[in-house]
């Protein structure tokens, strides 16, 4: 939805405001910095819990299910909250589905500017809440043009409710295009679909875990990340969707379903896919993108 209407072409052009402009990576810092200081400019992404990811690339800021703080009342965040003042001038917001630990209004709200946010169809009134900028719904196969990079969008096989009158059209996953092509793959269970990525996606963000003590339907866990890995064959995987989040009350029974499915992953994939990299970024951490090969 642009200016409160539904695209449905298959190419979209965002606004030329949002166009190139280079900023630095929040990152780990010294204890005057705090945990999310910048970086030198550069072509990188950062992970920041969660589902979280700021993704720097030839100029354009693109963030993905911004969680800064904490989610409604009962689910804390354990990793350092987000400054909003770290993420001035993102171009876009990607949003992979309605669910409370994803499109979290106050911290839409609490970011700088007016960055586009795109969202799948049937959550363009949802996020027109939280006043930024154009709110766009897209839908699987629609391709966005944000900035500089080209944003393919993906289906994703994971719940679309996010109460009883709200509903999504589909939980969603995006490729990222540039000068290298990044695997956002929002939460999601097994996709036949990877199998058309292999060879094309140099860094898969993957979600290896959850918040609460049990992983439910339509997630993956450390094991079968690791093989979605192997399909995909990026040059290099990032676990995401672990380590951030957990319910008041809960946090000391869940032990190793917090700590470890970043550490997990890792071992999984060296297993099943010694051919691809792991990065295990804590919250707040960088790493470069590579260029695509």
């Amino acid at each position: 939805m642009v200016g409160g209407r539904r695209c449905r072409g298959a190419c979209l052009t965002l606004p030329s405001t949002l166009q190139t402009r280079c900023r630095a990576a929040p990152t780990l810092g010294d204890s005057h910095q705090g945990p999310y200081a910048r970086a030198m400019p550069d072509d990188r992404l950062t992970f920041l819990g969660h589902s979280t990811v700021l993704i720097e690339m030839d100029g354009t800021r693109l963030l993905t299910d911004p969680v800064l703080g904490h989610v409604l009342w009962s689910i804390r965040r354990r990793a350092p909250a987000v400054a909003a003042h770290h993420l001035d001038d993102v171009d876009a917001v990607f949003i992979s589905h309605g669910h409370f630990d994803h499109l979290d209004l106050k911290s839409l709200r609490a970011l700088p500017g007016a960055p586009t946010v795109i969202v799948p169809g049937g959550l363009g009134h949802i996020a027109g809440r939280a006043g930024l900028g154009p709110v766009l719904e897209v839908d699987e196969g629609h391709r966005v043009r944000v900035g500089t990079l080209e944003i393919e969008v993906m289906r994703a096989a994971h719940g679309r409710r996010r109460s009883p009158r709200v509903e999504a059209d589909a939980a969603l996953g995006c490729l990222v295009v540039g000068s290298s092509t990044v695997y956002f793959a929002g939460d999601t269970d097994v996709l036949p679909a990877w199998e058309g990525l292999a060879g094309r996606v140099d860094v898969a963000l993957l979600p290896v875990g959850g918040w609460g003590p049990r992983l439910g339907r339509g997630h993956l866990d450390p094991e079968s990340a690791a093989r979605a890995a192997a399909t995909i064959r990026p040059a290099v995987a990032v676990p995401i969707h672990w380590g951030t989040l957990s319910p008041i009350g809960l946090h000391g029974i869940m032990g190793t379903r917090f700590h470890l499915p970043g550490p997990d992953f890792a071992e999984a994939v060296a297993r099943v896919a010694p051919h691809v990299t792991v990065h295990v970024l804590p919250p707040g951490a960088s790493m470069p993108l590579p260029a695509h090969q």
